[in-house]
């Protein structure tokens, strides 16, 4: 089922929302401030984030610029209170997919779902940089930096961990990986994959035996948690 995360703090709204969507098939989550809805965006990757403009503690505004700057592509819309025209720009300027004003029906609500879902279905991930831990990564520039210094990152590493960033949450297949990075049209020499990703535990990971962010997941292959 897809989940959709709810960012609003109107009791009214939140629980008129969560019928919604649970109606619909959702898995809904929730949280009634800014601060929250971006951990929670940021830790449950959901396949929607349903978010208010006017929220305690973090805007609206402010969640969705962060989201984006931390190269999450998830589909936002924004929800946003009659006449804010300026708030409409500035949300699509900061990266939401769309915005729906108050008050509206749920069925237009749903239109909107459904046409941003599909829109994202689709839709490449491009992720140019992006930081977890002490790790800063310019994947424009091909740099990846730790602790501010200079990784010594072969061009198929770099290609590597931007695959585990875009898919960060996933768990990838060596075969995919090697179809995704390697370019092979199928899977003879999967112990590359391993190898590539024990070097780069060494460049990335303060405890390489025991990694914080770049998991194996016994029978399956790897998950990115950064």
């Amino acid at each position: 089922m897809p989940r959709v995360l709810i960012v609003e703090d109107d009791d009214s709204m939140v629980a008129a929302l969560r019928d919604g969507f649970e109606y619909e098939g959702y898995t809904v989550s929730l949280a009634r401030d800014g601060e929250s809805g971006l951990r929670q965006a940021s830790a449950n990757a959901p396949d929607l984030v349903i978010l208010d403009v006017m929220l305690p503690k973090m805007s609206g505004l402010d969640v969705c610029r962060e989201i984006r700057k931390a190269g999450n592509t998830v589909p936002i819309i924004m929800l946003t209170a009659r006449g804010q025209e300026i708030d409409k720009v500035l949300g699509l300027k900061l990266g939401a997919d769309d915005y729906v004003t108050k008050p509206f029906g749920f069925l237009e609500l749903m239109a909107r779902v459904e046409a941003v879902l599909r829109r994202a279905t689709g839709r490449p991930v491009q992720v140019e940089s992006f930081e977890f831990g002490s790790v800063k990564a310019d994947f424009k520039h091909g740099e990846v930096r730790r602790n501010g210094k200079l990784l010594d990152l072969s061009a198929r590493e770099v290609r590597l961990l931007q695959y585990f960033v875009e898919h960060r949450g996933e768990v990838v297949s060596r075969d995919r990986l090697l179809d995704a990075v390697w370019d092979y049209d199928s899977a003879p020499l999967t112990r590359t994959v391993d190898m590539h990703v024990a070097k780069l535990r060494k460049k990335i990971e303060d405890r390489p035996a025991q990694p914080r962010y770049l998991v194996t997941v016994q029978g399956h292959g790897y998950k990115f948690n950064g």
